[in-house]
């Protein structure tokens, strides 16, 4: 045992000392993770918890850096299911052409839901995004014609690459976190650009926000269609993986299971948004040998969490690397001129 801990020490001190080597680290066991585990299970478990990842680091952008309380996120998650797999079933049969269409998709209904942000708030807008999402959900329950109503759509294809069909749950695991690693990517640059600190500066203060020149509305609007289509893509990852959906995918419970994952997890911050996401999804896996009881120990593990941790597991933190260094100096020379 002390051996293996000094090998485990030596590595972190090499990795932390170098980033190249920590990434190539990092790139060599996400390459041979899969094939190491060998439990279609527990891939299975990983590959939801990678899609549900890009569902709650995409809500973070309205939730967390815009600070607007979103309750109809599940909506755009089965809008994007919904049509990238009517798209591949009837259309054309192209995984990727009916990701990007149900991304565009749901763009464009994150802006006429992102429209009622313009003159509501808080509360009200959350009963607003909710009533959109029950809206979805019974469109999909009812419009029989079209998305087969409470039956659902079955026998989605699996997605494909240059006609290579990505069946085996290694691949699909690939997939899936390259899609969620796009999406952190993309949402850091974004909530770290002009454009972020525009919504950051909107959830503080909106109306000096608005004196400051800030267009509120243009913001809003486009942080509810920007959330949306990642919200899409989530859809369609979900419909091809499973290849099965039906409305009841795509309830209210669904919404307000992703606004606890980012809650949980730290408002803003993305890294907690990760994390909020696995401690809910896998937690209830882990308390399977206890059944009985496996629920009630998760809410009352959430309970805590939220008495202990109010801010979530990872709060964000936006105060500059530059701006902490003068502030401890500062601290630091008034306790010498104190002393």
């Amino acid at each position: 045992m002390t051996i293996l801990r000094q090998l485990f020490n030596n590595i972190a001190l090499l990795t932390a000392k170098n980033k190249k080597l920590s990434m190539m680290l990092g790139i060599i066991l996400f390459v041979l993770f899969p094939f190491a585990l060998n439990n279609n299970y527990i891939l299975h478990i990983l590959i939801i918890v990678g899609i549900y990842m890009i569902l709650g680091v995409s809500l973070n952008i309205v939730t967390g850096i815009t600070g607007e309380l979103d309750l109809g996120h599940a909506a755009f998650f089965g809008i994007g299911a919904y049509i990238s797999s009517l798209f591949t079933m009837k259309i054309y049969n192209n995984f990727w052409l009916g990701l990007i269409i149900a991304a565009i998709v749901s763009f464009i209904f994150g802006i006429i839901l992102g429209i009622p942000s313009l003159r509501i708030r808080g509360d009200y807008l959350a009963i607003v995004t909710l009533g959109f999402s029950e809206i979805v959900r019974y469109v999909l329950l009812n419009w029989q014609d079209v998305t087969n109503g409470p039956m659902g759509i079955n026998r989605i294809p699996l997605p494909s690459i240059m006609g290579y069909r990505i069946g085996t749950k290694q691949a699909l695991f690939y997939l899936v976190y390259a899609l969620v690693i796009i999406t952190i990517i993309l949402v850091r640059n974004l909530s770290k650009s002009r454009f972020g600190r525009a919504l950051v500066a909107i959830r503080e203060n909106e109306i000096a926000a608005a004196a400051m020149g800030i267009n509120v509305g243009y913001y809003k609007v486009w942080s509810f269609a920007i959330s949306a289509a990642f919200a899409g893509v989530a859809g369609s990852l979900f419909a091809h993986y499973m290849s099965f959906i039906s409305p009841m995918n795509f309830t209210s419970n669904e919404s307000i299971l992703i606004l606890s994952m980012v809650v949980l997890g730290g408002k803003g911050s993305i890294i907690g948004s990760i994390l909020g996401v696995s401690v809910l999804m896998l937690l209830p896996e882990m308390l399977r040998f206890v059944s009985m009881y496996r629920m009630l120990i998760y809410g009352i593990a959430l309970i805590a969490m939220m008495i202990f941790k109010p801010k979530g597991i990872i709060p964000e933190n936006r105060m500059p690397g530059n701006y902490k260094k003068i502030s401890f100096i500062k601290a630091s020379k008034a306790q010498e001129h104190e002393v």
